[in-house]
């Protein structure tokens, strides 16, 4: 339930938004404002965006209210004139304390999460034709490495067992910076000078530029959780170069085998795309079998949406019933696959890091695992006793 006054931030989307909104309400103070931070990824999102200002000004009709994120950074007047609305911060304003009234205020802890979302880079340099973000959050921009050290050190000492590396390309972090460090020697000088960090989990990642010093850690290194979520899009090569992809379907696959064979605990995740302009069913069969082939257990299935000022908006497109058609069918794919693999972890132990309703939790896999109730924030090991379609059942190991 939303409080009656005081600061109120409503996150949208992506993980990355979750780590700025923690930073946006440290600079609110005890200050009567209700931010939403937006999202932008699809139409559906702009819409969501829209439908929860709306909620939020009915539930706060006193606050000032303000929209930020990537749908008010890219249609800035749309969101202006809507009438709950009483300003608009872009996303290259919405950290700096002058446009919330504050003094610098660092956030210590992530207020009701287990596990703390730390931006590490945000921005992206590349250009899919589907994706209308980079519009929103500008070139890629570099956190320095110690500073990151810093952060995370202090999020280890107000408590949290659990840090998540986020950004909008991830696996592109390090190229601005003098030296060009990359993703692979942040999570090592994190997992050095941070002794204290018992488990670090990468967001999601462009499988073509895991190298091999990533790799080494990804696979050998307890403390990174044995789950990644990757940027796959789809599974057809011709689709894929019209998406302007880095990868072919057989660079996705070949990752994942690699990955699997060096350590065969971690589980996929991926983003998919259905009915991208010009796929025809050869194309999505293609996407559907990619599921198997990459192992997915964590998929996240979006029917494509064309936005505005995109190349892929220009292309012959797909009727939307067929999209939701395809995007239905990938995720009945999906629920399948999750089903079958929560049912062979069954009879096993797993350390679960407790949400804060006490009764649940992840795995280090990213399994959701339903508990008898726990300290929120504890690492509890936990032995499976059942599984369903979407969790986990466990009891004290």
């Amino acid at each position: 339930m939303l409080s009656p006054s005081g600061p109120e931030v409503l996150s949208l989307g992506c993980r990355l938004n979750i780590a700025e909104s923690e930073t946006i309400r440290a600079l609110l103070g005890d200050r009567d404002v209700a931010v939403v931070n937006s999202c932008a990824v699809t139409n559906e999102a702009v819409k969501q965006t829209r439908a929860a200002i709306r909620r939020l000004r009915r539930a706060r009709p006193g606050a000032e209210l303000v929209v930020t994120g990537c749908a008010a950074e890219i249609d800035p007047a749309g969101f202006a004139e809507m009438p709950e609305v009483d300003r608009v911060v872009g996303n290259l304003d919405k950290l700096k304390p002058e446009h919330w009234g504050a003094t610098a205020a660092p956030v210590q802890a992530f207020e009701g999460h287990a596990r703390a979302f730390v931006e590490v880079q945000n921005g992206c340099d590349h250009r899919c034709t589907f994706c209308a973000i980079p519009f929103g959050r500008g070139p890629s921009r570099s956190v320095p490495a110690g500073a990151m050290v810093e952060r995370i050190a202090g999020l280890v000492a107000a408590g949290h067992r659990e840090v998540v590396l986020t950004g909008v390309d991830v696996t592109s972090y390090g190229h601005d910076l003098p030296g060009a460090p990359t993703l692979g020697m942040l999570v090592e000088r994190v997992l050095r000078f941070v002794p204290g960090l018992e488990r670090l989990r990468l967001s999601s990642l462009d499988s073509v530029e895991i190298d091999n010093r990533l790799f080494e850690l990804v696979t050998g290194e307890k403390r990174v959780m044995p789950h990644l979520h990757l940027s796959l899009q789809a599974g057809d090569d011709m689709v894929l170069k019209r998406m302007r992809r880095r990868h072919s379907r057989g660079d996705a696959v070949a990752t994942v085998e690699r990955l699997k064979a060096k350590r065969p605990e971690i589980a996929i995740g991926a983003d998919l795309i259905a009915g991208f302009p010009t796929e025809d069913e050869a194309m999505f069969a293609n996407t559907l079998a990619l599921l198997d082939d990459c192992d997915v257990v964590h998929a996240h299935i979006f029917p494509y949406s064309p936005r505005a000022g995109t190349s892929a908006a220009r292309m012959p497109q797909v009727e939307p019933e067929v999209r939701r058609e395809r995007a239905a069918r990938l995720r009945e794919r999906g629920v399948a696959r999750r089903r079958g693999w929560l049912s062979t972890l069954v009879g096993s132990e797993q350390t679960v890091l407790v949400e804060r309703s006490g009764d649940r939790g992840h795995a280090a896999n990213f399994a959701e695992v339903r508990l008898p109730p726990s300290p929120p924030g504890s690492l509890q090991r936990v032995r499976v006793t059942g599984a369903t379609d979407t969790h986990l059942e466990g009891v004290p190991a």
